[in-house]
């Protein structure tokens, strides 16, 4: 299965979530990324596969969110450095890292899109994107890379949360301490 294209949906019910979660599993072959509940009560689903079996899938768990729809969100053509940096499976070598850049967003799937237009504006490494678990719902991006590449690849993250309203904060630290990597490296 080609892994080029993500899907999320985000309800306000744990219960619907559920529901939404098999009916995107049954709608189309695609691989289950994240399913979880996450802050105020909410469940988010997050799926990969080829773009017509991601939006397929996230068809189908609209269908059963009766009112509880909160957002969805299909990313085509994402990335390749997004996946592994939603499931945590970076290693990041000390001498790699010369900047540290994050985006923080008021939503959790649109952090997806963020790390992605990030990741193709610059030579960056994204290391670590975080959905909504014990930060209210929000989104956050880490990456690193030369200091240009970073201030490049934030900015055009920026951006496009800019654009949609979603922009929580932003930074970049040329020659970061050690010590904001420990739990990542």
């Amino acid at each position: 299965m080609a892994l080029n294209s993500i899907g999320l949906v985000e309800v306000s019910s744990i219960a619907v979530g559920f529901l939404a979660e098999d009916a995107m599993l049954k709608a189309a072959s695609v691989s289950l990324l994240v399913a979880r509940t996450i802050c105020s009560g909410k469940y988010l689903i997050a799926v990969g596969g080829d773009v017509a079996s991601v939006q397929a899938s996230v068809e189908a768990g609209v269908k059963v969110c009766a009112g509880s729809l909160i957002e969805k969100r299909t990313i085509v053509q994402v990335h390749e450095s997004v996946f592994p940096a939603i499931s945590m499976a970076v290693d990041l070598a000390p001498e790699r890292i010369k900047a540290l850049g994050f985006i923080e967003t008021f939503s959790a799937s649109s952090i997806i899109d963020v790390a992605d237009a990030a990741a193709k504006s610059a030579e960056i490494t994204l290391f670590r994107i975080h959905l909504a678990m014990a930060i209210g719902g929000k989104g956050f991006v880490l990456m690193t890379g030369d200091v240009a590449s970073v201030e490049a690849a934030v900015a055009a993250g920026c951006a496009l949360a800019a654009e949609e309203g979603i922009l929580v904060g932003r930074g970049v630290i040329a020659a970061p301490s050690p010590e904001l990597f420990q739990e990542y490296i």
